[in-house]
Order: C-alpha cells, then sequence, then structure tokens
C-alpha cells in the first residue's frame, strides 16, 4: 500500500549500535516517524526487568498504535526471538506496509568495547552483558537484513534510511504535513 506508514525494526544485543542508530534513523528523518525503545517502554514505562511477559504485547501494542495513527515506526531492541518473535510477526503480518528488520550482527566482546565507549554507559559488568548475549538470534522473515560488525555508524544509519525507503518516503502524520505550527516554520524558512 503506497500510502501505508513504513515499519523498521533494528535489533541486536546489548552494546551492537542499535539505540544510536535508531535514534539518528529518526533525526535525520524528521517529524512523522515514532521512535519506539524497547528498553524504555519496558524499563521506565513498566518498570520491569526481562522475562516480563506482558513487555512484548505492550511493546509491539505500542508500534501499531503510531503504525495506526499514520506515523513510520523505528522500533529497536533487543527483542530476544524467544518472547519477541511472534508478536512481531505478527505485527508485520497485520501491516499493510512495508516492513523491514536489521538485525546487528556484533560479536560478545565488540558489545562490549562499544558499551565502554558509550556516552552514557549502563552501570552493568561484561558478565553481565554476557547473560543478555543472544548470538545471532535472526527472526527469519521477509526482508530482514544483517549489519555485520564491521559496518560503521553511518553505512548503518544510511542503509536502514534507504532500504526501509524512509529516505523517500513522506510524512504521514498531521505535524508536518498539515500542522499550522510546522506551516508556519516552512514559511518562515523560505
Amino acid at each position: 500500500m503506497a500510502d501505508a506508514p513504513i515499519l523498521v525494526v533494528i535489533r541486536g544485543n546489548s552494546g551492537s549500535g542499535k539505540t544510536t542508530t535508531a535514534r539518528e534513523v529518526r533525526r535525520r528523518f524528521g517529524r512523522g516517524a515514532a521512535l519506539i525503545e524497547q528498553d524504555h517502554l519496558r524499563r521506565v514505562v513498566l518498570r520491569e526487568h526481562g522475562g516480563n511477559p506482558v513487555a512484548p504485547a505492550f511493546i509491539v501494542g505500542t508500534a501499531r498504535a503510531a503504525l495506526d495513527a499514520g506515523y513510520h515506526v523505528i522500533l529497536e531492541g533487543i527483542l530476544h526471538s524467544g518472547q519477541h518473535a511472534g508478536p512481531l510477526r505478527d505485527l508485520m503480518a497485520a501491516h499493510p506496509g512495508p516492513s523491514w528488520v536489521f538485525w546487528f550482527d556484533v560479536s560478545f566482546e565488540e558489545t562490549v568495547r562499544r558499551h565502554r565507549n558509550r556516552a552514557e554507559p549502563i552501570p552493568v559488568t561484561a558478565d553481565h552483558m554476557l547473560s543478555w548475549y543472544g548470538g545471532s538470534d535472526l527472526l527469519g522473515v521477509p526482508h530482514e537484513q544483517v549489519l555485520p560488525e564491521e559496518t560503521g555508524f553511518e553505512d548503518a544509519v544510511t542503509t536502514i534510511l534507504h532500504t526501509s525507503g524512509l529516505a523517500r518516503a513522506a510524512a504521514l502524520t498531521p505535524c508536518p504535513t498539515t500542522c499550522r505550527r510546522c506551516a508556519g516554520k516552512a514559511a518562515r524558512s523560505a
């Protein structure tokens, strides 16, 4: 469906670079794209640890609500297949627009190195990160792309934007398409 929003799912192990990349993809797209972060919904909104059976349905429900409202959706997180594969597959199957999944295939050693170099690392040890590490955890769905460890940040952002179609997509939501505030900004910058 040409006017349906785009669903982009960015998955990978802790420290693989998925959150930083997802935030940049959304920043470059601008208004009209919802960024849904698994950690924020699970840790902040639900205030839960891993293994909560409510979290996968809540995360997918949030993505579905944003898609139904006309937002392109960038959903990111570890999203382990053991808990999330079924709900994610259901979301993609029910979505009338394009759906893309990007898996950050990064070794455990590299995830630890990247985590240590984050601007705001979370206070966990390498041993704790190892307990989260799931190796290669592909969903096996159409339009699933693997981004190997050698993929740099800029290449990852560009690949996701262009492969998914976000680089060419227009916003479908009222802000910025019909919002008076956005229209005023556009008129002032013209």
